[in-house]
């Protein structure tokens, strides 16, 4: 026993009863909705509703990746149902429930004004890191981050800032291993201010590029580069990046800060660092 989803066929004979047509529904062209379009028989997938002529149309595209442009309306079936397609109602947005860093959003707060304490950071790259995953809690808690241009000169900012317990100062360096140059830096610059003032962090890896983990950009790892080449060049260049002016290095930073959407896209060394140096300066 076969049946016609069209209704029973008015020349196949006298039936014992009426078999009702089925109602049309509306349903929202939401994107991936499978559609088929009753009077072609195409049957596709939705891509987008666009207004086109005055009027809303819907494209869909079927298995073969071939699309087509159908006015919205009556004329189409879903599951097996015949449907009216109408434009998605665009969502209400709504306040994040959890900020960048992971800590719960604070809808209505205004920014505090900034306190004396100071979080440094190597670079401008290193800073606008941690602007884009902790920049909400920092600017309720009032506190700044300013880059260094390096930690050769720590010291003498140190003496020059002069920290107290009102004025504490965290400082976040590249490549803060034991033996380092920068662990060398790190002691003096603690020793050079009042004791419990300056807390001086650091992550293990060259440059704060390795603390985004590398399968955001699509990669294993990041590429081991050969002591005595610049390190964010030779990068570029084992990636295949550009590297043929002097904004590539610019380029290539924009890449790999755009594909960070929150904490879960760093590496725990930097995100224990950072969040201990905002208690600190904090407290």
């Amino acid at each position: 026993m076969s049946s016609d989803r069209y209704g029973p066929d008015v020349l196949s004979g006298a039936t014992s009863h009426h078999r009702q047509r089925p109602r049309s529904r509306p349903q929202a062209a939401e994107p991936g909705l499978v559609v088929e379009d009753v009077t072609s028989g195409f049957v596709g997938a939705v891509v987008h509703v666009e207004k086109s002529g005055g009027q809303h149309v819907v494209v869909l595209e079927d298995r073969h990746g071939r699309t087509r442009t159908f006015p919205l309306g009556p004329g189409f079936w879903v599951d097996g149902e015949p449907v009216i397609l109408a434009a998605p109602v665009a969502a209400t947005p709504t306040t994040p429930a959890r900020t960048a860093s992971g800590s719960r959003a604070v809808a209505g707060v205004r920014a505090r004004v900034a306190r004396g304490s100071r979080i440094w950071v190597e670079g401008k790259h290193d800073a606008e890191l941690v602007e884009k995953v902790w920049g909400d809690d920092l600017r309720i808690e009032g506190v700044v981050v300013e880059p260094l241009d390096g930690a050769d000169h720590l010291v003498d900012a140190v003496r020059a800032f002069a920290p107290g317990f009102d004025r504490r100062l965290g400082v976040l360096v590249d490549h803060l291993v034991p033996g380092s140059k920068e662990s060398r830096i790190a002691a003096e610059a603690v020793r050079a201010a009042p004791s419990g003032t300056v807390l001086v962090l650091g992550h293990p890896y060259v440059d704060v590029w390795q603390a985004v983990r590398p399968e955001r950009l699509g990669l294993r790892a990041w590429p081991t580069i050969e002591r005595g080449t610049e390190w964010k060049l030779g990068v570029l260049r084992a990636l295949g990046w550009d590297t043929t002016d002097e904004h590539a290095t610019a380029r290539a930073w924009a890449r790999i800060l755009g594909s960070v959407r929150s904490y879960a896209d760093l590496d725990p060394a930097l995100l224990g660092r950072v969040e201990e140096l905002i208690d600190f300066v904090t407290a």
